[in-house]
């Protein structure tokens, strides 16, 4: 599998997931948005973690420089 995200677009990942992370194990958001907060978070650390966003395919958008 290529990689189609950059540096800079996972940093931000993993930052916006870890906060997301966050504020659902301090007990900032409760209920089904804490959970749904806690998923999306879970899911851009990975795509970070691989390199790879499969919502970037149909606009065939990379951050990834050449």
């Amino acid at each position: 599998m290529f990689q189609n995200m950059g540096l800079y677009d996972r940093i931000i990942r993993v930052v916006v997931g870890l906060v997301l992370g966050g504020l659902y194990l301090g007990g900032v958001v409760e209920g089904t948005t804490a959970i749904v907060l806690f998923a999306i978070g879970l899911v851009m650390i990975a795509t970070s973690a691989i390199g790879f966003c499969p919502a970037y395919l149909p606009f065939k958008i990379t951050t990834k420089e050449k």
